[in-house]
C-alpha cells in the first residue's frame, strides 16, 4: 500500500475574505463550487499535493453524532476540531488508489481503525461533477484518506504570481504516542517531515519557487514558508 500527500487543509472563518487574501498574496485561487455556496476552494500547484481553503458552520458541533454515524466514530470530533481550534491548518489527507477494503484491513492490522470509505462528489462552479470518496481514522488527529478524483480536477494551467510551483514539505508535530501510528500513513511519502510535539498536526510547509515570505497577517493563521529557507532568515 502506497499512502502519498494530498492536501493540506487550512480553515478559515470566512472563505470568501480569504479567497481574497490569498489571491492578494499572488495565489491562484479557484472555487472548488458554487462561490456563493462554497464552503471549500482550491490553491492547485504544477504538481503534487494541494492546499485546500475551507470553512464548516458555526454550529457543527450539533452534527457531531449524525457525522459519526455516516463517517464512523471519530468524524464528528474531526470536523469539530476543525472549527474550534480557530484559524490555520486543521488537518492533512492521503491519497490511495488501493482497493478501500485491502487499505482499511491494512491500517488495522497496523493498530489504526478506519471509518467506512464515503462517496461524496462536488460540481464545480462550470457544472463539471467530480467524484472521490474519503475515510476518518477513528483517531481524530491521524491524517485521513482520500481516493484520487474521477474525473481528474488538476488545471491544466497553473501560475502563482508569487512564483509558487509545489508544495515540498509538511512539517507534522507528533506526540510521542502517536508516532507509530502517524508513521504508517506518511512514512513512504517523502513530502511529509515529522518531529516530536505536544500535539499531532501540521506545523507547517514549504512551497517550492516562493519568492518571497508571505505576510502573515493574510494566511489566516498558517505558517507558509519559502522551501529551504530557515525561519529566523525570512525577516
Amino acid at each position: 500500500m502506497s499512502l502519498s500527500c494530498s492536501h493540506v487543509l487550512l480553515w478559515v472563518r470566512d472563505l470568501h475574505q480569504a479567497v481574497v487574501d490569498f489571491r492578494a498574496l499572488g495565489f491562484q485561487v479557484d472555487y472548488a463550487t458554487d462561490p456563493e455556496k462554497a464552503q471549500h476552494a482550491h490553491i492547485w500547484f504544477c504538481r503534487g499535493p494541494v492546499i485546500e481553503l475551507l470553512t464548516t458552520p458555526a454550529n457543527a458541533r450539533y452534527f457531531k453524532w449524525p457525522i459519526d454515524l455516516m463517517a464512523g466514530r471519530g468524524a464528528g470530533e474531526r470536523m469539530v476540531r476543525w472549527g474550534e481550534a480557530g484559524e490555520g491548518f486543521c488537518d492533512v489527507a492521503v491519497v490511495t488508489n488501493d482497493d478501500p477494503k485491502a487499505v482499511t484491513a491494512r491500517l488495522k492490522r497496523c493498530g489504526i481503525a478506519l471509518g467506512r470509505f464515503v462517496p461524496w462528489r462536488r460540481t464545480r462552479p462550470d457544472g463539471q461533477r467530480t467524484r472521490f470518496r474519503f475515510a476518518y481514522p477513528r483517531h481524530s488527529r491521524l491524517p485521513f484518506l482520500v481516493t484520487p478524483y474521477d474525473p481528474p480536477q488538476h488545471p491544466a494551467t497553473v501560475r502563482h504570481d508569487n512564483g509558487a510551483t509545489a508544495l515540498r514539505r509538511v512539517r507534522l508535530g507528533a506526540r510521542a504516542e502517536d508516532r507509530v501510528l502517524l508513521n504508517n500513513l506518511v512514512g513512504d511519502d517523502p513530502v511529509f517531515s515529522v518531529e516530536a510535539a505536544e500535539r499531532t498536526g501540521v506545523l507547517w510547509i514549504e512551497l517550492e519557487g516562493l519568492s518571497r515570505a508571505l505576510d502573515g497577517t493574510l494566511t489566516h493563521g498558517a505558517s507558509i514558508r519559502p522551501a529551504g529557507v530557515p525561519a529566523g532568515a525570512m525577516g
